[in-house]
């Protein structure tokens, strides 16, 4: 997800006692409230009961979501305002998008762009991503997983709320089929070397390419990318398989 754009959060972390806070599990967001536009909240009022999907501890089959068994299945995590996944969703009308987000506005951003695309192929679950794979996703259920521009936690003493850790992986390995793809972009190069790290230590993928891929054609640049790219900001794309 955009980094402008990517506001996780917690708030009731005060309402814990120690105990509680000890066995809770390190997030990789922050919840904030985010003010809603008018379209975002009119389309999450109208589009969210067609298009997103309530969390529930119970799997999904995304065969009967998306009304059809042959087309590929990507999860999307953090889709930020959804600017690329809309975009994306349009661009392959022959396969099916599953995005994954916490934050609000977001949501309602996508959703408004779902509406204003007549975009059938995708649908949306606001909920932590690690618990939606846990209980919702079948094993060997997904054909791709997009992950474009987590939050990178810049200080090392945060290095441990960064989504791609090992334990992470493995768990996204057992909703990968055999061939399915895992694609990762950061524009913070420190970032992109830990992930590639953390990737070349799963012994159930392989990366595509020597170290760092090309950017593929299906993922456009954002805004906020192309700005990056203005003042010199590098992107690494990470793109492994599923042995």
């Amino acid at each position: 997800m955009d980094q402008e754009s990517k506001i996780p959060e917690n708030t009731d972390s005060e309402n814990l006692s120690p105990e509680e806070l000890a066995k809770r599990p390190i997030r990789s967001f922050v919840l904030r409230q985010g003010r809603l536009t008018h379209g975002q909240e009119r389309a999450l009022q109208e589009l969210m009961p067609e298009f997103g999907l309530p969390y529930a501890a119970q799997t999904l089959d995304l065969t009967q979501v998306f009304g059809r068994e042959q087309s590929l299945k990507i999860l999307e995590i953090g889709f930020g305002m959804g600017e690329s996944t809309a975009r994306i969703a349009q661009a392959h009308p022959e396969q099916d998008y599953l995005g994954v987000e916490v934050h609000t506005p977001g949501v309602g951003s996508l959703l408004k762009q779902i509406g204003e695309l007549e975009l059938k192929n995708l649908r949306i679950i606001q909920h932590d991503a690690v618990e939606v794979l846990k209980h919702m996703l079948a094993d060997a259920s997904l054909d791709g997983v997009h992950i474009f521009f987590p939050d990178p936690w810049h200080k090392k003493r945060h290095h441990k709320r960064r989504l791609i850790q090992a334990e992470f992986v493995r768990l996204l390995c057992s909703k990968l089929k055999p061939g399915a793809y895992l694609h990762v972009a950061t524009d913070w190069q420190e970032y992109a070397e830990w992930v590639l790290e953390i990737l070349q230590q799963e012994p159930q993928l392989q990366n595509t390419a020597a170290d760092y891929a090309p950017k593929p054609d299906y993922r456009p640049l954002t805004k906020f990318e192309n700005r990056g790219i203005k003042l010199g900001h590098g992107v690494w794309d990470i793109i492994f398989r599923r042995k």
